[in-house]
């Protein structure tokens, strides 16, 4: 696993908090000082949260879990979309789908219903259809794709979800909670790191301390998926070599079993 050193968090501006007086105070364990009226997190426990973090979801990941990536703020979006669309994992980053994990089903038909109206532009089945029906079935994917791009590949409800800003994603928050999905976080000194299942004490408005987060989430993810890819590959091979034990079993020559009596005098 990547290696997090404090120095590397100190440079992403990760221990910028908000101004004191717009703290929560659930935030207080992981709040080091106050400078200038701003809230300083204490960065020894941003890299013990993190490196937890992380190491959980390169566990799950090589498990055979799903990840997904949460982080709608404009602070956030970009950064969180370029960092794990290089790993391939699912994200949303435009809003938040209301129901996406507690009424997964409709949501999953939306995702089936966009892949095969993709798939049937694509393949030419819309010439079927009058121009004006061809364009409006155009316009309509174009703009949930806006909302639905990050996981048209995700055919199952995600094990975990990773968020930036708590505060910002309370919905996702409630709703992962609500279906037992366990819930990574970075927490401003402005959150309430209640309900968080691995809390990263950190700045989240700052670019350079939501790129760091995303880009070292994005590449434990990578890292869980290199893994599981190593053990499927294992396993196929042991299972390619059982067949071939059993098949040279099946085809070996069976000897017969003679007996032989002596004659009685």
């Amino acid at each position: 696993m990547q290696e997090i050193s404090l120095q590397s968090l100190l440079e992403a501006g990760c221990h910028f908090g908000h101004k004191a007086e717009r703290w929560n105070p659930k935030a207080a364990s992981f709040i080091y000082t106050q400078k200038d009226g701003i809230h300083i997190i204490d960065l020894a426990k941003t890299k013990t949260g993190l490196e937890a973090a992380l190491a959980y979801m390169k566990g799950i990941v090589a498990a055979g879990g799903e990840m997904l990536f949460v982080g709608t703020k404009r602070q956030a979006a970009g950064v969180v979309k370029e960092a794990v669309e290089k790993v391939g994992a699912p994200y949303l980053t435009h809003r938040w789908i209301g129901g996406f994990l507690t009424n997964w089903d409709a949501v999953h038909k939306n995702i089936e219903k966009i892949n095969r109206l993709t798939e049937e532009q694509k393949t030419g089945a819309w010439k079927k259809f009058p121009k004006h029906e061809r364009t409006k079935l155009a316009h309509y994917l174009e703009r949930i794709k806006v909302f639905y791009g990050g996981v048209l590949d995700l055919n199952k409800l995600p094990d975990a979800i990773f968020i930036v800003d708590v505060r910002k994603e309370d919905s996702a928050v409630r709703e992962a909670i609500r279906t037992k999905i366990t819930v990574v976080g970075v927490v401003d000194t402005n959150s309430d790191p209640t309900g968080i299942d691995y809390v990263i004490p950190a700045n989240d408005d700052a670019v350079g301390s939501v790129k760091f987060l995303a880009d070292a989430a994005a590449h434990a993810y990578k890292e869980g998926k290199d893994a599981r890819k190593k053990e499927v590959a294992v396993q196929a091979k042991r299972e390619e070599k059982r067949v071939q034990a059993e098949k040279k079993v099946d085809s070996a020559p069976v000897e017969p079993v003679v007996q032989k009596f002596k004659s009685s005098s």
